[in-house]
């Protein structure tokens, strides 16, 4: 193929993508894991996004000199091929896992929400047909569902406006009554909210306009930055800090302030409406990790997606203690970190392979 037709993604494209894969289910939790900071956590989302915006540009530079690789390739050739297979490997798996666990916290808010004494398995696989029709048609389509899921969902931002007017607006201004150490575990738990745009790294290839992707990738983030800023700003208007740490859910139970005479509970509404963020990020997770078992394999093939989808349903649905699975999912969670600092080290090697060539 050549690489004029693998050019599939605009710039609308870029940016949905990368603001999708940031908004699954991790902004539903994420005043409560900014709750070590108290009432200070309301302007912490912006320091995420500066953080985010950082580490963005080193992924952009390190694709940039392989356009037309994804970063399992790039592994390949900087690292060799069994280190960077071995690489590629602990990649696919910890996309796996983080994808059982966003289907995980989606189950367990329908189960506390709306079927407490009914099995997830039948929704699971539901779920999961959905999330493999949707990958199906390629990153193409996946970008094309993000687009839809954002314009879909957006309108629930209305729904705050009760929990706003019940609030108490002094509750945002910072009081800095925190310690380092309470803001380094806010880091550690919050960054988990907004992982996603790391997956540049996988579709950067298929981008129209390489030049402007850093542009569009950091629109993308930001636009995601500034709905987990509304977040906080109305939990923490709404919420004391008992219930910014110990309430479920935060974001889903700000709904419940709305008072419409027509609907019951406007917390279901958001919680249906939400699996569309939940697709759209577990889309671009299911897609990149089908190109990594390409890359393994040295073979494109649709049945990757039918093999990740059934490893997924099976970590899920197999009988095994809470604990261990909590452990498993913890194991993804610090798997993303280092995919976010990967590429620092591997533009190190590239400069120094480079050097060494010239010399």
């Amino acid at each position: 193929m050549s690489t004029n037709k693998r050019k599939l993604l605009n710039s609308y494209h870029v940016v949905f993508l990368a603001q999708s894969s940031m908004f699954g289910t991790g902004i539903l939790t994420l005043p409560q894991r900014l709750s070590s900071l108290g009432y200070s956590e309301a302007f912490f989302p912006l320091l995420l996004g500066i953080i985010a915006s950082l580490t963005l540009w080193p992924m952009i530079w390190i694709m940039s000199k392989y356009p037309n690789e994804n970063l399992f390739r790039i592994n390949e050739l900087l690292l060799g091929k069994w280190i960077g297979k071995s690489m590629n490997m602990l990649f696919i798996f910890q996309f796996t896992l983080f994808l059982a666990a966003i289907i995980s916290n989606y189950m367990q808010l329908i189960q506390t929400t709306a079927l407490p004494e009914q099995s997830t398995t039948i929704p699971v696989l539901l779920l999961i047909l959905l999330l493999i029709y949707i990958v199906n048609g390629g990153i193409k389509s996946v970008a094309r569902f993000c687009m839809m899921a954002f314009f879909l969902t957006i309108p629930l931002l209305y729904f705050l406006r009760w929990a706003i007017e019940k609030g108490d607006v002094s509750h945002i201004f910072p009081l800095f009554n925190y310690n380092l150490k309470e803001m380094v575990e806010a880091i550690r738990k919050g960054y988990l909210s907004i992982l996603g745009y790391e997956l540049i790294l996988f579709y950067y290839p298929y981008i129209l306009n390489q030049k402007k992707a850093f542009k569009h990738a950091l629109l993308g983030v930001w636009i995601s930055i500034i709905l987990c800023l509304i977040t906080t700003f109305v939990s923490v208007m709404y919420y004391s800090e008992w219930q910014l740490k110990n309430v479920e859910f935060t974001v889903l139970q700000l709904f419940k302030a709305g008072e419409l005479t027509f609907i019951e509970r406007i917390d279901i509404i958001g919680m249906t409406m939400w699996v569309f963020l939940v697709l759209s990020t577990m889309a671009a997770y299911l897609w990149s990790a089908k190109k990594g078992l390409d890359s393994i394999r040295s073979k494109k093939n649709k049945l990757h997606i039918y093999i990740i989808a059934a490893v997924v349903f099976l970590i899920i649905i197999l009988p095994y203690s809470h604990e261990i699975r909590e452990k498993l999912f913890e194991v993804s969670y610090y798997a993303g970190y280092l995919l976010i600092v990967w590429p620092i080290f591997l533009s190190i090697v590239h400069l120094l392979r480079k050097k060494k060539v010239q010399q």
